[in-house]
């Protein structure tokens, strides 16, 4: 048996060192070690507070309300099955999760590591590894080992053998959960206790899950929050609960290290993420980084210069739902327009009351099958003497991306100006001088949807389009805003960021040619640079920037320099 092992963990060895992304061609793989890195792993629950805290906060603000968090809340994958309270070690481990924050790599890594012997070396013999996805594929009745054949290298005889001579010394990775077609044949068929005994394959998985198939052996089941309280009553005892929160802003500076293996990339890249508040938060979504640095890559490898900033936010975000919808939502029980419109419903009633936190009756009645959404978040509340179930979004900038898409996206062109003018309505309620408002972020969202690219992406890939009215109703009313002449930067600094979300040159020099440009008693952040740049390189020329205690540092100052010159006059 320590031969066949010993083959088992060099075949692991040689299969899970390398990582197949998303857009790889055929061939084409990285390195799992220029990839990995390791996530915050929570094992406490939160409550309703500490959620709505980590959903509004972003920036620094997000970090330090990660970073309050008391060490000992925090996991690692080699103290996962370490003693808790009461000196108990738990059988079990849920590592729950949101899609795109890493479950499934996170089990390749600890997979990669048992086999070379650098993880859990004297804890457990072997580690097999389920994947959930897989297992729905397989057809007719099928006992343990049959499954654990069709996953790993191993013949069944072998798999028996080790099963038989130390079953206290196995663990079973079962990666998601939340994947798995569970029938009513797992709460109705006689118990299943033998690992050779033959029932559907979801039978049989949950008979291991509840402890009738080795009791003692040790298990760790990944899965999204929307699964985790129907896995918290079928798996055996003790339990330990945790969560993969995604990247530290440490985390996100070592991701992109990782992925550029090159300096001088690496600090452009990150440079130019962390200053953009919006990005450096999602960015704790390892997806995200992904996302971001793989755009990056591109424009290097096409000769753009940095200093024309990153793809506008919104590209990013239509990306990040896109590689959902494409590989995290199999199995919808509707349309992906019928999905996407249900959810801007849901985020654009929690931004008129101002909630990122949303009770299970009003999602119903919004969103069909909210669990089978990869992008709301399930959580449980302990309220007096009961339990109450909220969702949200993944964080408030994906609720007002989602609210940007229902006023963008309705079918009805009237229905569609009356929404536009309502979001108009509520911008008003706001004096100039207290700039941005709540639904800034809504409506630079909404001008970055109308960006041609994202336009054509959202029809090809999703069937999505967006009415020609609706584009006139946003240009018409920003003219108009630019027209009326309000003397206040920061409600400037709003419009540079519409128009750099929209990136349509035309439209930008039509509006801001002729105008000036006041950027006075605020200061100038890098992001704020970049649409200034980008707004005034669309123009031959412009007639005055006002740039008085705008509090300009030489790095601030530097980026804007190739823009003054098309400034008429300069303050």
């Amino acid at each position: 048996i320590s031969s066949v092992i010993l083959k088992y963990r060099k075949r692991i060895c040689s299969e899970y060192q390398y990582v197949t992304e998303y857009n790889s061609l055929p061939g084409e793989y990285v390195l799992l070690s220029e990839r990995y890195t390791q996530p915050l792993i929570l094992q406490t629950h939160r409550d309703q507070q500490e959620r709505q805290e980590e959903l509004r906060s972003s920036g620094e603000d997000f970090q330090q309300v990660l970073s309050s968090k008391n060490s000992h809340e925090f996991s690692y994958l080699n103290s996962l099955f370490n003693p808790g309270d009461h000196r108990i070690s738990p059988s079990a481990v849920i590592l729950q999760g949101n899609s795109g924050h890493g479950k499934t790599l996170t089990v390749q890594k600890i997979m990669m590591d048992w086999a070379n012997g650098d993880l859990y070396k004297d804890q457990f013999d072997i580690v097999f590894h389920l994947k959930c996805k897989e297992i729905n594929c397989i057809s007719g009745k099928k006992s343990l080992v049959e499954i654990l054949s069709y996953s790993c290298s191993l013949t069944s005889d072998e798999i028996s053998q080790i099963l038989q001579q130390s079953p206290e010394k196995v663990l079973f990775i079962i990666d998601g959960f939340d994947e798995l077609k569970l029938t009513q044949d797992v709460y109705h068929m006689s118990p299943n206790s033998d690992p050779l005994q033959k029932a559907p394959p979801e039978v049989t998985l949950c008979a291991l899950l509840r402890g009738r198939i080795l009791r003692e052996s040790f298990l760790l089941v990944t899965s999204r929050s929307t699964a985790t309280d129907t896995l918290g009553k079928l798996l055996k005892g003790p339990q330990r609960f945790t969560e993969i929160m995604g990247f530290s802003e440490l985390g996100v500076e070592e991701y992109f290290q990782k992925f550029f293996q090159d300096e001088e990339l690496f600090r452009k890249a990150y440079d130019c993420v962390r200053a953009n508040e919006t990005l450096i938060t999602a960015c704790s979504i390892p997806v995200i980084c992904w996302i971001i640095c793989t755009t990056f890559k591109e424009r290097f490898k096409d000769g753009a210069g940095v200093t024309s900033g990153l793809e506008t936010t919104t590209s990013i975000y239509v990306d990040f739902v896109s590689t959902l919808l494409e590989y995290h939502c199999q199995g919808l029980s509707q349309s992906i327009p019928t999905l996407l419109k249900s959810l801007g419903k849901l985020a654009e009633r929690g931004m008129l009351e101002k909630q990122v936190l949303f009770d299970e009756e009003s999602v119903n009645e919004t969103v069909s099958d909210p669990a089978g959404s990869p992008f709301l978040c399930k959580f449980l509340f302990k309220r007096r003497i009961r339990q109450e179930t909220m969702f949200s979004f993944m964080h408030l900038s994906f609720q007002e991306f989602f609210a940007a898409l229902y006023y963008v996206l309705m079918e009805e062109g009237e229905e569609s100006e009356r929404k536009v003018r309502e979001l108009f309505m509520e911008l008003d309620k706001y004096h100039p001088r207290l700039y941005p408002p709540d639904f800034a972020a809504v409506v630079q969202f909404a001008f970055g949807l109308l960006n041609k690219d994202v336009i054509r992406t959202l029809r090809k890939k999703h069937g999505l389009v967006v009415h020609p009215n609706t584009q006139a109703h946003l240009k018409k009313w920003i003219l108009e805003e630019l027209q009326s002449g309000y003397p206040v930067a920061d409600r400037t600094k709003f419009w540079l960021h519409c128009l750099y979300e929209l990136h349509e040159v035309e439209f930008v020099k039509e509006a801001i040619e002729a105008r000036t440009i006041d950027a006075s008693d605020t200061g100038l952040t890098r992001i704020d640079c970049w649409a200034l740049l980008y707004c005034s390189q669309c123009c031959q020329s412009i007639h005055k920037l006002d740039l008085t205690h705008s509090a300009l540092t030489c790095e601030t100052l530097s980026m804007i320099l190739p823009a003054l010159l098309r400034f008429n006059h300069l303050t």
